[in-house]
């Protein structure tokens, strides 16, 4: 587990902005990190927290908080403090990784880091707090940390649980940061998901109106519309944007070990989730060009016979690998619109399969048939994630495809 900026994908503005905070003591007492599944933002939070605490940075040792300054010493004056290494200028970026504070905040076992997280009641009349879950929330994170609630929620076996973050749950907050920091200059709390505080959320509004000193609140967040207005409004808004399509393509490579026109493919397909781009890898393992030429093929050429076959194995592929072979011929369309309409200033890469695919799908449809074939397979995206039957669907949507190709039918009625 590594939880440095340098371990986090892309995001430098955000890391930047984030050191500036510190450097120029305009760090708020609460942060409200706010991305999209899969944009890093927990990452993000756990490499701040391990910045924060960083010995090396702060030219603190592990332990030195909380003691007050014991004055003159009896033996003269001490050395002057010597100028920076370069060592040192290295590390005001980002936390060293090496020393105590930052050997613990990777385990997760920092004394003054705390996490609260939505749980489950494990049996009746159950109160259960963040701590209970405390080795689930290790693992769950050093496996994925670009991981959502839902993967959180199956990690400990929800099922069809509810998760929360409980009255019980705030109590035990309060009493943490109450506390005197144990080695570090903050005492930090990193609260994921705080749209699952219910209005027990109430409990912490004295905490975040008159935090104790040197606390500092990070709430991570998907969505800020179902926070507690009391407690949003308190706090000082990170926004952690959607990734470019290059950063999860060389996170694809250099992590994952995706070869590049695979990481291409999936890239544009993620629309910046890194949690939907490590899905992909699992779910899309066919040949997506392959298979979309394979249909245009018996769409247009070769017939019935050859669309029948093609259908009966587009069936076979699951709901999850249908919708996603859909979302790849409309990321294939849009970017033959692109194509078109930029010319010379495409953002597609030369020499590529991608290109070489939307460039002929610009010599088979005028501009008006790819939008007409988009909206047919948005409609049919919908109908699968509500269980379509996936043999007629497809049948229906290849009939409705030779028609916009053939004689624009379909684009006069629509």
């Amino acid at each position: 587990m590594h939880v440095q900026f340098k371990e986090v994908i892309g995001q430098q503005h955000c890391k930047t902005q984030l050191v500036q905070l510190v450097q120029q003591n305009r760090l708020g007492h609460a942060l409200l990190f706010l991305g999209k599944e899969g944009s890093g933002a927990l990452s993000m939070a756990m490499a701040f927290s391990q910045y924060l605490v960083c010995e090396k940075l702060n030219g603190k040792n592990s332990g030195n908080a909380a003691i007050a300054d014991p004055g003159p010493s009896l033996f003269g004056e001490p050395e002057p403090p010597a100028p920076p290494t370069e060592e040192a200028t290295i590390f005001q970026t980002d936390s060293c990784g090496v020393c105590p504070a930052c050997t613990k905040a990777n385990q997760m076992i920092h004394p003054d880091i705390h996490y609260s997280y939505p749980v489950i009641s494990r049996k009746a009349n159950d109160k259960p707090v963040s701590t209970d879950f405390i080795k689930e929330w290790r693992s769950f994170f050093s496996d994925t940390p670009y991981g959502n609630v839902y993967d959180w929620l199956q990690y400990i076996e929800a099922e069809n649980k509810q998760g929360n973050i409980t009255a019980q749950e705030c109590n035990d907050i309060i009493r943490k940061l109450n506390l005197k920091s144990f080695e570090s200059e903050y005492k930090i709390l990193i609260m994921w998901m705080p749209q699952f505080l219910g209005k027990e959320g109430n409990k912490l509004l004295k905490l975040f109106e008159e935090p104790p000193p040197n606390t500092l609140f990070i709430l991570v967040a998907e969505n800020d519309d179902q926070i507690l207005p009391t407690i949003l409004s308190r706090t000082q808004l990170i926004k952690i944007p959607a990734l470019s399509n290059l950063d999860v393509e060389a996170a694809l490579e250099l992590q994952d070990g995706v070869s590049m026109v695979k990481a291409q493919q999936i890239a544009a397909l993620s629309e910046g989730n890194y949690h939907e781009a490590l899905q992909l890898i699992q779910i899309a393992e066919d040949d997506w060009q392959g298979i979309l030429r394979d249909w245009l093929n018996a769409i247009l050429k070769t017939g019935p016979v050859a669309q029948i076959k093609w259908i009966d194995e587009a069936a076979k592929l699951g709901r999850e690998k249908q919708k996603q072979f859909l979302k790849y011929f409309i990321h294939l369309l849009e970017q033959s619109i692109k194509l078109r309409v930029m010319e010379s200033n495409t953002p597609l890469q030369a020499n590529n399969p991608e290109t070489d695919f939307a460039l002929r799908l610009n010599k088979l449809c005028s501009l008006s048939q790819m939008e007409a074939i988009i909206n047919e397979l948005d409609k049919s995206s919908y109908y699968i994630e509500r269980n379509a039957n996936a043999k007629m669907l497809f049948h229906a949507l290849s009939i409705r495809i030779y028609h916009i190709i053939s004689n624009n039918s379909l684009i006069l009625v629509n």
